[in-house]
């Protein structure tokens, strides 16, 4: 008679990475088992890190904006693979996800440090520098080229969602499938807990993220995100504006607005997310729905006036019922 499986037990560990604190739940046999797990994750989120960051000058992805203007040059598996599924996502949406964008988010970085609006001039260069159209693909060679100089590439909007999707690979590679792994407003799930037919994870509230969630659901292999601007976002002459801003027109949203995405993987609904912003209501849930596998909610506030959800067809498929969207 085969000998039955050793029990599973529930472990936690937390790492800062990416500027933000990635998380992992795993069940595992032991905490040997666990710890070996976790660090092979870890140690995967770094390698991505290092590649994907503009906020190093030594990053591939800076690299790959100083060298590859002009001329096609060859780079990792990882920045390709990345760069091919945005670039992807720009051409559906017209630009707007854009991981060109790196210029932009420079001038409106130092705005929202300075509580200042950047000259209209210093904008428009920055516009000039920025478009996905500017970027060519070589798949045979696994090479990029950029068409103009001053280009910046910013994976802010995929890169935590695909380092948390490859942290889940790391782990299964380890013999560990039971996991979870956040990473800020990214989940990426593996096989669900012993007992349980998934894991439970908590949606934030629309203004404060350290609030209690306003609703959970029940996801396995999968990922979610939320993107959204209650904490990073600056007042000016009276006008909120976000950290997100629109790539076609180079200029942050203002209002409110809050996007959840359940998709197939955190990279997915990473990217999703942050576009579904850009986009509003409307185009937003309309690409939530002509998206395989994907299931969305969008809130807008406009001058103080109440939260206004809507959800994506696939939405009730979770059965939420105390977060008050339409069906």
């Amino acid at each position: 008679m085969a000998a039955s499986a050793p029990p599973l037990s529930r472990y936690e560990f937390s790492e800062p990475h990416m500027g933000t604190t990635f998380t992992i739940v795993l069940y595992a046999a032991d905490r040997t088992q666990a710890a070996h797990a976790s660090r092979a994750a870890f140690a995967r989120v770094a390698e991505l890190d290092a590649r994907l960051t503009d906020y190093r000058d030594d990053s591939e992805a800076m690299r790959v904006s100083r060298e590859a203007v002009g001329r096609a040059i060859p780079v990792s598996n990882d920045l390709f693979r990345v760069l091919s599924m945005a670039q992807a996502l720009s051409a559906r949406t017209g630009g707007a996800f854009d991981v060109t964008i790196g210029p932009l988010s420079h001038v409106w970085r130092r705005a929202r440090r300075q509580s200042e609006l950047p000259a209209e001039a210093e904008v428009q260069a920055a516009r000039k520098a920025s478009g996905y159209r500017l970027v060519r693909l070589d798949p045979s060679a696994r090479a990029v080229r950029l068409a103009t100089p001053g280009m910046r590439l910013d994976f802010g909007g995929i890169a935590k969602g695909y380092a948390a999707d490859r942290g889940l690979e790391a782990m299964r590679a380890e013999g560990v499938s039971r996991a979870l792994l956040v990473a800020g407003g990214d989940v990426a799930v593996g096989d669900p807990p012993p007992g349980e037919r998934g894991w439970r994870v908590a949606i934030a509230p629309f203004d404060n993220r350290t609030a209690a969630p306003v609703t959970s659901i029940v996801l396995a292999n999968a990922g979610v995100s939320t993107s959204g601007d209650a904490e990073q976002w600056v007042e000016i002459g009276g006008i909120r504006y976000s950290h997100i801003f629109d790539p076609r027109t180079g200029r942050p949203l203002t209002g409110q607005r809050q996007a959840t995405v359940v998709a197939r993987d955190a990279t997915t609904s990473d990217m999703l997310a942050t576009t579904m912003c850009v986009l509003g209501p409307r185009a937003g849930l309309r690409l939530a729905n002509d998206t395989p596998g994907v299931a969305a909610i969008v809130g807008v506030r406009s001058a103080g006036l109440r939260v206004q959800w809507a959800a994506s067809r696939r939405w009730a498929m979770y059965g939420v019922s105390d977060l008050p969207v339409p069906r």
